[in-house]
């Protein structure tokens, strides 16, 4: 029914106050919308309102509307009727005017729960977001609330939108006017959490926003409510990938550097740098040498030195031989062979590398010289043989052998004394085995393993048989050092060796030059002294013997044999078996205090 209240289009709630003009003070809490197009008329105020009518449900977009009024009067006509408006340009953006909270905002800026109170009106938020969890607790929106721009998704303000000026008012279909809403932006939240205006609430001056007003609480997205924080946008987030990747290149890098670093570290220190040292050198010569040097001397015999190795049921042992013809005869000494007995093997090794076996053909112990041969070895080169007779002291000499089965090995020297009354063996104790040698000294280096081999002078011919040397530790004796050499090395003289040698060839057996008497050998005295008995029993004077014949007699002591000094009953061998059997020599004796020269013929004894 007509109720006397004018009819017309009527103004709707509208979601925010205007930003032209003041709330009105009044009970009432009705906002007029002006129209800011040109030729359109302004909207009348509210009279729902005025006349106590509460707003209509909400609409889905969250505006109010009153609910429609009773029979209301036909509209007055109009001269022109409006035509469909059409929205108009944004006008230039109006200064801010923003309402004053009705308490002071909290001075922590805690939002969103650090804002003024819940009768203070929310500002709304233009852009969507994720819904807040089940439980958060959200303050609600007024339909009546002060300009907010929202936040640019790094919690800083957003410049204010321009006002939008509401359309002219159109007849509608239903009865009333409804303003114009421009479509909803792709930024604009549902409206689920706005609530009904309170008329009854007073206006708020507008004043600048405060800090809590700026606050959007979901305008940094994937910032969880719970941890409230500046926004980490694409500027912000750490490139783990990248640095990442760069620490594993340089790790690559110092590896392979230290690798090359290494590498290079290591050619320098074996190669003395990185550039090819070439040292002057004179070239290859013809590997001549004049025959009187060493070289000359050891490149001619060496084809005639044999190493022998010797085993037998109880020893073994290794000695040097040289080859004495072409039919295969070797000569060494006997103490070499001695360990192979009658059943042991002898094996002889030339300088080339050839080997073969090896027998005996006869060996002495008394001049401590043996004779070996070797068969089907053909190309055998004899060594020549020299006179020791010539030799003199200071002679260079070379020695051949092989000194701890190190064969061929050459060592030089000189001859430093002739006619050295040399002992060695007795160790069967009967006296049978012991050598007595008239030997040349040396101070060539001779080691056991030297004995047999050539003694041989500047033309490469034999003087000599090396046969002993003198140890530190345990005096003269045939190999019997192991202390090695200290220069005093004794050699067979070859003139000795070479009648041994054929005898033994030729006969099997060596003979000795014998006087017929029996010394006494524990005379401490100067010289050599006929015994009292001989060793069977009977007398020191063989009855018939040289000896008898020359007129030596049981206690005489003889001091010298063809002009050299003797000094003991050893010496005397010595000499005597320097010669050969039937020699003469010349004798001087002491026979009670007198000194008495004769001559004897030298006899002859079968050797061992």
């Amino acid at each position: 029914m007509d109720d006397g209240k004018p009819s017309g289009p009527k103004t709707k709630w509208w979601s925010r106050p205007s930003t032209e003009r003041n709330r009105p003070d009044g009970p009432e809490d009705a906002v007029a919308v002006t129209d800011t197009d040109a030729g359109a008329p302004a909207a009348a105020p509210t009279e729902a309102a005025a006349a106590g009518e509460q707003p209509g449900p909400e609409t889905p977009d969250g505006d109010f509307r009153p609910a429609p009024p009773v029979a209301p009067p036909p509209p007055a006509a109009e001269p022109h009727p409006p035509a469909p408006a059409a929205p108009a340009p944004p006008a230039a953006e109006p200064p801010a005017h923003h309402t004053q909270p009705l308490h002071a905002p909290d001075e922590y800026s805690t939002p969103p729960y650090g804002g003024p109170g819940p009768w203070a009106p929310a500002p709304p938020v233009q852009r969507p977001v994720a819904t807040p969890a089940h439980g958060t607790s959200v303050p609600p929106i007024p339909a009546v609330a002060p300009p907010y721009a929202g936040t640019n998704g790094h919690g800083m303000a957003a410049p204010l939108p321009a006002p939008v000026p509401a359309p002219a008012a159109v007849p509608g279909g239903r009865g009333h006017a409804e303003a114009w809403e421009p479509p909803p932006a792709p930024h604009t939240v549902p409206q689920q959490h706005a609530t009904a205006p309170q008329p009854s609430q007073p206006a708020v001056p507008a004043q600048q926003p405060s800090q809590w007003l700026r606050y959007d609480p979901w305008g940094a997205p994937q910032q969880p409510l719970s941890h409230p924080g500046p926004g980490q946008g694409p500027d912000t987030r750490p490139r783990k990938g990248r640095r990442g990747s760069v620490l594993v290149g340089a790790a690559l890098l110092a590896l392979v550097a230290g690798g090359i670093g290494g590498g290079i570290g290591a050619y320098v220190e074996r190669n003395g740098g990185l550039t090819t040292v070439e040292l002057p050198q004179s070239g290859r010569d013809d590997g001549g040498r004049a025959p009187d040097s060493v070289a000359g001397i050891a490149a001619s015999a060496l084809p005639s030195v044999v190493t022998l190795h010797v085993n037998g049921s109880a020893e073994s042992g290794t000695g040097t031989g040289f080859v004495l013809d072409g039919k295969g005869h070797i000569l060494t000494n006997n103490h070499v062979v001695a360990p192979a007995g009658s059943t042991g093997d002898i094996t002889v090794t030339f300088s080339g590398g050839e080997s073969a076996s090896a027998e005996i053909v006869g060996k002495d112990s008394g001049y401590d010289l043996a004779v070996v041969k070797v068969t089907g070895v053909s190309g055998l080169k004899p060594l020549p043989l020299g006179n020791s007779d010539n030799v003199q002291v200071g002679d260079p000499v070379v020695a051949i052998g092989a000194p701890f089965d190190l064969s061929n090995t050459v060592t030089s020297g000189i001859i430093s004394a002739k006619q050295r009354p040399i002992t060695a063996g007795g160790e069967k104790g009967d006296g049978t085995d012991v050598s007595y040698v008239d030997a040349l000294q040396t101070d060539a280096p001779i080691n056991p393993g030297n004995s047999g081999g050539p003694l041989v002078d500047a033309e490469a011919r034999v003087i000599g048989i090396n046969s002993a040397i003198r140890a530190a530790d345990s005096g003269s004796a045939l190999d019997g050092g192991q202390s090695g050499s200290i220069g005093l090395g004794f050699a067979i003289p070859i003139n000795q060796g070479k009648r041994v040698a054929e005898e033994l060839i030729s006969t099997g057996k060596a003979t000795h030059p014998v006087i017929g008497v029996t010394l006494d050998m524990e005379f401490t005295g100067d010289g050599a002294k006929v015994g009292g008995k001989a060793a069977d029993g009977g007398a020191a004077v063989t009855d018939g013997g040289p000896a008898d014949e020359a007129g030596i007699r049981q206690g005489d002591v003889i001091t010298e044999v063809e002009g050299q000094r003797v000094h003991s009953g050893e010496e005397l061998i010595v000499k005597i078996r320097a010669h050969r059997p039937g020699d003469r020599l010349g004798l001087v004796l002491n026979r009670g205090g007198e000194d008495l020269s004769m001559t004897l013929t030298l006899g002859s004894a079968s050797g061992t």
